[in-house]
């Protein structure tokens, strides 16, 4: 992070970076520390970007101070490699580092956050924590764990986390349309929710 302007209720943005502006043009999405952030300006050695009320309530942005080493990544392309889970950049809320401890060479991270948030994960489903795609190896009712690999703590800012960090998390996006899904609309509740007979009506 090299600027942040603060306004009344939003923010700019001015990052240094290299290999993630190869190809870059404005208007184009970069990922900063898991949040999804349009490109409004490159400065010739990095590039600055918009940031609304809404996503600094939402994130751990706000947090962020010039010089703090961010995780960045590019939109994938179409025609791109799949290597990891769903992830939009859409930052569903911030959880709160409880402890650290490595395991030989793995590094494990317990992570609390809110129970409206926890209802999305599941062991060994997936999870963002700032913008990296990560397994959960545990599960509980107020906190997850995720197991670290060696690279993946040296080549992301997770390395340099401590008990007390505030980290942005974004859940698994299937699970969140399932539940929508399966939430009777309106109308649907009001002729009394989803029946056998409403769903052999409609030929299921």
């Amino acid at each position: 992070m090299e600027r942040i302007q603060r306004g009344r209720h939003s923010a700019v943005l001015t990052l240094r970076a290299e290999l993630v502006l190869e190809g870059a043009k404005l208007g184009d999405s970069i990922a900063v520390n898991g949040v999804c952030l349009t490109v409004a300006a490159l400065t010739g050695r990095g590039f600055s970007a918009d940031v609304m009320h809404e996503t600094l309530d939402r994130s751990a942005l706000a947090g962020l101070s010039p010089g703090r080493r961010v995780n960045l990544e590019r939109a994938m392309p179409v025609n791109g490699r799949f290597g990891g889970h769903l992830v939009a950049g859409h930052v569903d809320g911030v959880g709160t580092i409880l402890r650290v401890r490595r395991d030989d060479t793995a590094i494990w991270y317990t992570v609390s956050a809110d129970p409206k948030l926890l209802r999305y994960v599941v062991e060994k489903g997936s999870i963002a924590i700032d913008g990296i795609s990560l397994t959960v190896a545990a599960a509980a009712e107020r906190d997850f764990s995720v197991s670290v690999i060696p690279h993946t703590a040296a080549r992301t800012t997770l390395g340099e986390r401590a008990e007390g960090d505030l980290v942005n998390l974004e859940t698994d996006i299937i699970g969140k349309y399932v539940e929508k899904l399966l939430s009777p609309a309106p109308a649907v509740q009001k002729a009394g929710g989803v029946t056998r007979e409403l769903l052999s009506r409609y030929g299921f």
